[in-house]
């Protein structure tokens, strides 16, 4: 059995799915910095053993001593092969760059930063770049970044490997409260990150639509990022918007996608989406931007609606389509379904990982 440690700083939700699965194929170990235990506490199987670090903010010179600490838990467990879900950490950049690493597979879930996003480390585009060059494999969501990291990075096509992003709604349905919320007929939700590549401000725009058509339409937009009021200069209306503009719980998520008709991604730039794959597996529907990876994502008229960025009434024309009629909500939500059985299932995901996994130690040897 190929012996894995698999090395996280964040993206804890994928991390718990894709390590809870492998575990079934490979001798598996989870490393990650102390900080993660609470999200990740009592969600990995008990079988697979867990590591954790101290790990300082990032402009703290301590993450000298930190990477010595993770270097040391690396070379004690000795893996066949070390899987590290990409990070934006310029410490852990520059380890990889001056140690002796075991075979190395990355998964890239974003190659370039987002448009707008102000948390991202300064020099950390230009450092994360060296595990592009110094993995044996890297996995990405879509073709879209695969062609991208061929075209402009001048990696080989052979070890760049597409596996899809596994759907998250299980393990938001484990999360909750077990109390089934009645789905609100016109209720549509915005979640996650609040930044421009989002493109909130199309979706308040096709709003007014959207109402002239479906009167009792409602949207919750849920989570942080940049201040809501510059989006509502004279305030809002509480019947037709709720906002929660803070770190959402997770206990809070499913319950979120649970009451939501359909969840809206009407973004202006997309690499690959954690929310779509969380929508799938809550049977919640999608419309979202054809763009970028969400146009891979999101199969048009099958499983969800796809519309061209920027443009409000399209997105209006989507949402009304979908919210008055019953029939194609119950055909769309079937198909969304089915797939979380099919490629966006956590078992086939972690077989294929495992194939790349023979792929790196073969070119290792």
């Amino acid at each position: 059995m190929i012996k894995v440690a698999l090395l996280h700083f964040g993206f804890e939700d994928y991390t718990i799915e894709l390590a809870n699965s492998l575990a079934k194929y490979v001798d598996l170990t989870v490393i990650h910095p102390k900080k993660l235990s609470d999200v990740c506490r009592d969600a990995f199987d008990p079988s697979i053993r867990v590591i954790t670090f101290n790990k300082p903010r990032i402009r703290d010179p301590r993450n000298v001593l930190s990477m010595n600490a993770m270097m040391r838990i690396i070379k004690d467990i000795q893996p066949d092969v070390l899987h590290v879900q990409e990070t934006n950490d310029p410490w852990y950049d520059w380890t990889l760059l001056l140690n002796r690493m075991p075979t190395l597979v990355t998964t890239i879930h974003d190659v370039f930063r987002h448009p707008g996003d102000k948390v991202a480390v300064f020099g950390s585009e230009y450092t994360r770049r060296i595990a592009f060059y110094r993995s044996q494999q890297l996995i990405v969501h879509t073709d879209q970044l695969k062609k991208i990291l061929i075209e402009q990075f001048n990696l080989p096509e052979g070890r760049v490997n597409v596996i899809p992003h596994g759907e998250l709604g299980s393990l938001y349905q484990r999360r909750g409260d077990r109390n089934n919320q009645p789905r609100d007929p016109n209720t549509l939700l915005f979640f996650g990150r609040i930044w421009p590549y989002k493109g909130l401000k199309y979706l308040l725009e096709a709003m007014p639509l959207i109402a002239e058509r479906v009167p009792q339409v409602k949207l919750i937009i849920a989570g942080r990022g940049e201040n809501i009021n510059q989006y509502f200069p004279n305030g809002y209306d509480e019947n037709r918007y709720e906002i929660i503009n803070r770190l959402i719980s997770l206990e809070e998520v499913g319950n979120l996608f649970q009451r939501s008709t359909l969840t809206v991604l009407p973004y202006i730039e997309a690499s690959q989406s954690g929310v779509a794959a969380l929508s799938y597996g809550m049977g919640t529907l999608v419309v979202a931007s054809d763009i970028g990876g969400l146009s891979e994502i999101v199969q048009h008229k099958k499983d969800g609606l796809l519309v061209p960025p920027r443009d409000a009434q399209a997105l209006s024309d989507a949402i009304v389509c979908l919210l008055s009629d019953r029939d194609l909500q119950q055909k769309m939500r079937t198909a969304a379904l089915a797939r979380c059985q099919q490629d966006l299932n956590w078992s086939n995901i972690a077989a294929q990982t495992v194939e790349v996994y023979q792929k790196a130690m073969k070119t290792i040897n």
